[in-house]
């Protein structure tokens, strides 16, 4: 039993009512799969394969191109990497498509267990492993505005995540990931200059 939920087959998680017209529609061994996407007005849309598992975990394969090597996002990451404006609202805008129409996540049944394991778990999951981890956060610069995506996999991560939130001055060049050290001589000048952010950081799906 995890969060309350006993591990339940994935042929059992929903009835043929909730999988009626559902497509991409297969059954694993304790999870279901279906064809998921999200739309950006920008970017068009974003198509994955979204499974949904029986402790309340949701996992999206992002397809939005043959080269993604996207997977294992939750619905709120593969929000952000389909480019979406309005991000954060992720159970209204990752979609699913059930009798040839884009139908939002929070009007399926397929939030049913994800509701119930967060509501036990507050906020923290296990996945299919059984592992506990954290949902990937995101800090908001207080220079260009933009959202960055903060990992939550370790001890350090969660550290590093939780004294950005409360530094209300945090910006991008205070992320200390490995894909966004720069040499000091970059940042001198962006201080001096007051360059945009977003100039010196590479995008963050």
């Amino acid at each position: 039993m995890e969060n309350g939920i006993d591990k339940v087959s994935g042929s059992m998680l929903f009835s043929e009512e909730e999988l009626i017209e559902v497509s991409g529609l297969k059954k694993g061994g304790d999870f279901v799969e279906v064809t998921c996407g999200c739309t950006s007005h920008r970017y068009g849309d974003a198509v994955g394969k979204l499974r949904v598992f029986s402790n309340g975990n949701l996992e999206i394969t992002c397809e939005c191109t043959p080269g993604c090597n996207e997977d294992k996002l939750t619905p709120a990451a593969f929000e952000k990497h389909s480019g979406r404006e309005t991000a954060r609202k992720w159970k209204n805008n990752v979609w699913l498509i059930v009798k040839g129409e884009k139908v939002p996540l929070s009007k399926t049944a397929f939030l049913k267990y994800y509701n119930q394991a967060s509501k036990n778990g507050n906020g923290i999951h296990k996945a299919h492993s059984g592992r506990v981890c954290h949902r990937d956060e995101f800090v908001r610069c207080s220079r260009c505005k933009k959202e960055r995506r903060f990992r939550l996999r370790t001890k350090e991560e969660c550290r590093i995540h939780h004294d950005a939130l409360a530094d209300v001055n945090w910006k991008c060049s205070d992320i200390l990931y490995d894909r966004f050290v720069f040499p000091l001589l970059i940042m001198f000048f962006y201080d001096k200059l007051h360059l945009s952010c977003s100039s010196l950081l590479p995008h963050v799906h």
